[in-house]
């Protein structure tokens, strides 16, 4: 859909208020062109600042810049930047149809009508929302609104697509339809998108690589794998899934490993002979997900131990329960380091 891809570069940006408060502290990041980097942590991290200082809404501190193409933008308003936003809020035009909401920035631009029309043709298609042309803005689900909210961002061709927690309001099996429908379009438009969640199953599902954030700063930025796998600080590993932690003390038949701890996820470890088991704990809970049974086990370390067991067996609260944890899916974190 773009005949050259967007780089964009974040030199060291940083955010302080009016009031002093400080949502960001000085930081890099690049983003190849085509690239999707999903911009994940908790409220207040700092990422839905970073997202605005990207698209033109916010300003930097004075050190920072941010480049399009080695193109300094800085200083340039939205408009001029040329980049698509979503909003978790729509912010579409209630009292215009679906195809004129899709057409608005086009007409902006001045656009030819002849292109107008054939682009916004175009995009209902693309988002499956043709026989929505008509409608008013009212009249549609939230699923509708965010499909027509993503045709109108993607209509002008932007450099850059910046999506701020498009699908929070939607209920949970039409996140999970709407975020397979992103992936797919965003892999066939070939555009730069960076996308802010809090949602670690959709940063895991959308991102070529995800930036970890934590009070301000950059915590870890890795590919999903290397981000749940091969955390690089407690509050990564902590953040993204659930992670068990044990003392070597309290783990059986393995040695040789670093640290004071052992970290493994709870798919990394499974029910074995008693011979073979690295330590026996007590069931506490046991929550029967379908596909598998997450079992909360006591009396191993300080605090409870999470597995999930794919068998069909039924477990009774208090049962002792013999573990072994795979070895490639013992975690380690480097030495010294702490919560970002």
């Amino acid at each position: 859909m773009t005949s050259q891809t967007t780089a964009v570069s974040v030199i060291s940006c940083a955010k302080t208020f009016p009031d002093g408060t400080r949502a960001l502290e000085p930081m890099d990041l690049e983003v190849a062109g085509g690239e999707t980097v999903v911009l994940l942590g908790p409220s207040g991290c700092g990422k839905t600042t970073l997202l605005r200082i990207i698209a033109g809404l916010e300003m930097p501190d004075k050190s920072g810049r941010v480049l399009f193409n080695g193109e300094d933008v800085t200083t340039k308003l939205i408009e001029k930047r040329n980049v698509g936003m979503v909003f978790q809020s729509y912010a579409l035009f209630p009292n215009m149809s679906v195809r004129d909401n899709v057409a608005y920035g086009l007409k902006v631009r001045k656009s030819a009508r002849s292109e107008i029309e054939g682009r916004v043709s175009e995009m209902l298609e693309m988002m499956h929302i043709n026989d929505l042309a008509d409608r008013r803005i009212d009249q549609l689900s939230g699923g509708q609104r965010q499909r027509v909210a993503l045709a109108r961002a993607i209509a002008v061709r932007p450099r850059v697509l910046l999506l701020d927690e498009p699908l929070t309001a939607l209920d949970a099996l039409l996140r999970d339809r709407l975020r397979v429908e992103i992936d797919t379009l965003l892999r066939s438009l070939g555009i730069t998108a960076i996308y802010v969640t809090h949602d670690q199953a959709e940063a895991m599902a959308l991102g070529d690589r995800i930036v970890v954030m934590s009070k301000g700063k950059i915590a870890q930025i890795g590919t999903p794998r290397d981000i749940y796998y091969k955390p690089q600080n407690e509050f990564v590993a902590d953040f993204i899934g659930t992670v068990n932690r044990l003392r070597r003390s309290d783990v059986r038949q393995l040695t040789g490993m670093e640290g004071e701890h052992i970290l493994f996820r709870p798919e990394d470890a499974e029910i074995a002979p008693p011979d073979e088991a690295h330590f026996t704990g007590r069931v506490s809970s046991a929550f029967f997900l379908g596909d598998r049974t997450r079992l909360v086990l006591d009396g191993v370390g300080e605090a409870p131990v999470v597995i999930e067991s794919p068998m069909r067996e039924v477990f009774n609260v208090g049962a002792q329960i013999p573990i072994r944890i795979r070895p490639e899916g013992i975690m380690t974190l480097p030495a010294g380091e702490g919560d970002a």
